[in-house]
C-alpha cells in the first residue's frame, strides 16, 4: 500500500510539474510570436507595456544595455511619480532595486538629463533589434525539451527508472563530460606546471563561490550575458553560476578592500554555450587565471601577463602559437575616426570580435544590416582591422588619420611600450599587434591579448584540430569600481589560459604516440612470497608510509607472487621490497628493481635510507 501511495504522490507531483513547464512554453511560444513592440510616447500605463520593458530588462541591466545613465535615474522618477506597481514584474524589479541603490550615491546620480518622451523612444528603436528574439528561441528551445523530458519521465511509469521500458540512460549532462585515469594524469601534470608558472611570478592564490547573486554577473559580459546559467529562486536570493573568475574577482577586491594583490585562481566556470567536446569547448570548464591588481607604472604588469602566457604554452608543447595584442583605445579610436556614434561602440566592438571565427563580409553585413551602421562607417573600419604587425605598424597608424583621435594616439603609445618590454622580456617573437582583435567582454578598457594556435594540430586521423583561442585578457580599470559603494577604482590587468582547449590538443597526441601514462605515484610496492606474511607486509608498508613514501600491497592475504611482479610492472611502480620467511630470518627483505629485475638484501634498519637514496628523495626537514 505504501509502494503505491508513493508513486501516486510522485506522479501527481510530477503532472504539477508538466502543467508550470507548459504555461512557461505557452508564455514563451507567446513572446516569440511577431507582434508590434511600440511603445506609446510619454506614456507606461498598460499592463502589456510593461510586460514588455519587463521582458526588455531579463537580459539587460540598465535602460542603454550595460551601462548606467541618466535614461535610467529618468524611468526611476516617472515610475515613483506615476507609482507604478512592478512587484510582479521580476525582471524590472530587479531593475528598479538595483537604480535605486545606485541613486543613494551622489557620485554616481551625475549623469545627464534626458526625457522620458526619449527613453521611450530608445526602448522602442531597441525592442527592434534581432538579437532579442534570438535568445527567445534559444530559451524556447530549451524549455520545450525540458517539457518533452517530462512527458517522457510520466510514459515511463511517473518517474520510476528513466526512459525506454524502465531502464535508465545513463549519460552526462550536455556539455560536460568525465576524465579517465589517464586523462587525469596529464591534467594534473599540466595544472603543476601552470601553478608553479604562477607561483615563479609571486602569485598568491584564492578561492570565491561557484555561484553569484545575479546582480554581480549581469551587465558585465556584453551580448555574452545571455550565456549565464540562471538558478532558481533560492531563499529570496536570484542566483547564477560564475561565467569567468574575473568579475567573482572584482566583487572580492571591492569587498574586501583590497587595492594590491597578485593573485592566481584555477577554478571551473559555467556557460550556457553550444558546445563542441573535440574542440574543447564545454559548458563546465575550467580557467586558469593570473590577475595583478593595484597603481603601477604603464604596461609593466600587462607586458609580464603576456609573458606568462609565451611561458605556459610554451612549456605544455602544444605547437606553435601568437599572442595578439590591442588596446581598446585604439578600437574606440578607429571607431571614432570611421563616424561611429559612441553610443555604438561596444556593439560594433562585438561584431569586430568576429573576425577570428568569420570572414570579414559577414562581419561587415551584420554591422551594417542588424546594428544600424552606415556602409561607409564599416568600410572605413574594414580597413583597419585587417591590419597587424609590430612596431613598425604603430609607426605607420601614428602618421595615419588614426593619430586625430587623442584616444587612439594614447593606445598606440601604450602598445608601443608593451612591444618594447615584450622585447625585453624575450617573447617578442610570438606577439602580434593585430587591429582584429576586439575581445567582447564590455568590463576591458585597456591592453588586450589573445593566443590562438597556428593551425598545425592534427587529430589521428590527420584532420586539423581547431580549437581557436587559447589564453586570453586584458586591462579592465573599472570593474572594480563597479562593486565599490563609494566607486573607488583599482587597476587591474589579468590574463585566462583556457585549459581545456589545450587539452584536447594533448588528448589528441597521446592518441597519436600511443603513450603509456601512469595513473599512479606508486614508488614501492611490498610483495610477499610465501603465505600467511600478510601482517609482517604490513608492518612494512606501515613503516614506509610514515616515512611519506608513496607504497602500496595487495589487499589478498595470500597473492601469488607473479601476480605481484605484474601488477608493478603494468602500473610503473619502480621498486618492489621482497619478503619471505628467510628474510624474516635473517632480519633483511630483498630489494627489487622492476625495470631491471635486480635483487639486493637490505636490513630493515637500512631500508627506508636505501629506497631514499635510488628514488632521489631527500628526507623530510619539518
Amino acid at each position: 500500500f505504501t509502494s503505491t501511495r508513493e508513486k501516486v504522490m510522485a506522479s501527481t507531483a510530477l503532472l504539477e510539474r508538466i502543467k508550470q513547464q507548459g504555461d512557461l512554453v505557452r508564455k514563451l511560444k507567446a513572446e516569440k510570436a511577431p507582434k508590434e513592440k511600440a511603445l506609446k510616447n510619454g506614456s507606461l500605463d498598460t499592463e502589456e507595456e510593461l510586460t514588455i520593458l519587463d521582458n526588455y530588462f531579463l537580459d539587460q541591466s540598465y535602460v542603454e544595455n550595460f551601462q548606467f545613465s541618466g535614461s535610467d535615474v529618468c524611468l526611476l522618477k516617472y515610475f515613483q511619480g506615476k507609482s507604478v506597481n512592478v512587484e510582479n514584474l521580476s525582471n524590472l524589479k530587479r531593475w528598479q532595486k538595483h537604480i535605486e541603490h545606485l541613486s543613494k550615491d551622489k557620485t554616481v546620480t551625475k549623469q545627464k538629463e534626458t526625457t522620458i518622451e526619449n527613453v521611450l523612444k530608445h526602448f522602442s528603436k531597441e525592442l527592434k533589434r534581432p538579437n532579442n528574439t534570438v535568445t527567445k528561441c534559444q530559451n524556447l528551445d530549451e524549455e520545450i525539451a525540458k517539457l518533452k523530458a517530462l512527458k517522457l519521465e510520466l510514459g515511463d511509469g511517473g518517474g520510476s527508472a528513466g526512459a525506454q521500458g524502465g531502464k535508465l540512460i545513463l549519460k552526462t549532462a550536455k556539455g560536460t563530460r568525465d576524465y579517465q585515469p589517464q586523462q587525469m594524469a596529464v591534467r594534473e601534470k599540466v595544472f603543476d606546471m601552470i601553478i608553479s608558472t604562477f607561483k615563479r611570478h609571486g602569485a598568491e592564490t584564492i578561492d570565491t563561490p561557484v555561484f553569484e547573486l545575479k546582480d554581480v554577473l549581469t551587465g558585465k559580459y556584453g551580448e555574452d550575458s545571455k550565456l549565464i546559467y540562471d538558478l532558481a529562486d533560492q531563499g529570496g536570493e536570484m542566483l547564477a553560476l560564475r561565467y569567468d573568475l574575473t568579475v567573482p574577482f572584482a566583487r572580492y577586491c571591492a569587498m574586501n578592500k583590497i587595492s594590491n594583490i597578485k593573485r592566481y585562481h584555477i577554478a571551473k566556470v559555467y556557460r550556457r554555450d553550444n558546445p563542441s567536446i573535440a574542440r574543447g569547448r564545454l559548458r563546465e570548464f575550467y580557467q586558469c587565471d593570473f590577475d595583478i591588481a593595484g597603481q603601477y607604472d604603464a604596461m609593466m604588469p600587462d607586458a609580464e601577463c603576456v609573458k606568462i602566457v609565451q611561458e605556459i604554452l610554451s612549456g605544455i608543447n602544444v605547437g606553435k602559437f601568437v599572442v595578439k595584442v590591442n588596446h581598446r583605445m585604439i578600437l574606440d579610436g578607429i571607431f571614432e575616426v570611421c563616424g561611429v556614434k559612441a553610443d555604438m561602440f561596444r556593439t560594433i566592438c562585438s561584431s569586430v570580435d568576429k573576425l577570428d571565427k568569420s570572414p570579414w563580409e559577414e562581419v561587415r553585413k551584420e554591422m551594417v544590416d542588424e546594428k544600424g551602421l552606415d556602409e561607409e562607417s564599416a568600410d572605413k573600419i574594414g580597413e583597419f582591422v585587417r591590419m597587424s604587425g609590430g612596431e613598425e605598424l604603430i609607426e605607420e597608424l601614428l602618421k595615419s588619420k588614426l593619430a586625430e583621435s587623442k584616444t587612439a594616439k594614447q593606445g598606440l603609445e601604450d602598445m608601443r611600450l608593451l612591444l618594447r618590454y615584450c622585447d625585453i622580456y624575450g617573447c617578442s617573437e610570438v606577439v602580434s599587434f593585430d587591429l582584429s582583435l576586439a575581445r567582447g567582454l564590455d568590463y576591458y578598457t585597456g591592453v588586450i591579448y589573445e593566443a590562438v594556435l597556428c593551425g598545425d594540430a592534427k587529430d589521428a586521423n590527420g584532420e586539423d584540430i581547431t580549437v581557436g583561442s587559447v589564453a586570453g585578457g586584458g586591462r579592465y580599470d573599472g570593474l572594480v569600481g563597479m562593486f565599490d559603494p563609494k566607486k573607488r577604482s583599482v587597476p587591474c590587468v589579468g590574463v585566462s589560459i583556457g585549459i581545456e582547449r589545450l587539452f584536447s590538443i594533448m588528448e589528441s597526441n597521446m592518441t597519436k604516440q600511443e603513450v603509456k601514462i601512469r595513473t599512479v605515484d606508486t614508488q614501492v610496492f611490498v610483495i610477499t612470497a610465501q603465505k600467511n606474511l600478510v601482517e609482517e607486509r604490513m608492518k612494512i608498508v606501515g613503516e614506509l608510509w610514515g616515512n611519506d613514501i608513496k607504497t602500496e600491497h595487495s589487499y589478498k592475504k595470500n597473492p601469488k607472487m607473479l601476480n605481484q611482479l605484474q601488477y608493478c610492472e603494468e602500473n610503473g611502480i619502480p621498486l618492489a621490497v621482497v619478503i619471505g620467511e628467510s628474510e624474516l630470518e635473517k632480519g633483511v627483505v630483498k630489494l627489487r628493481s622492476i625495470a631491471t629485475r635486480e635483487e639486493e638484501e637490505v636490513g630493515r634498519g637500512e631500508l627506508v635510507a636505501i629506497i631514499r637514496t635510488k628514488l632521489s628523495i631527500k628526507p623530510q626537514l619539518d
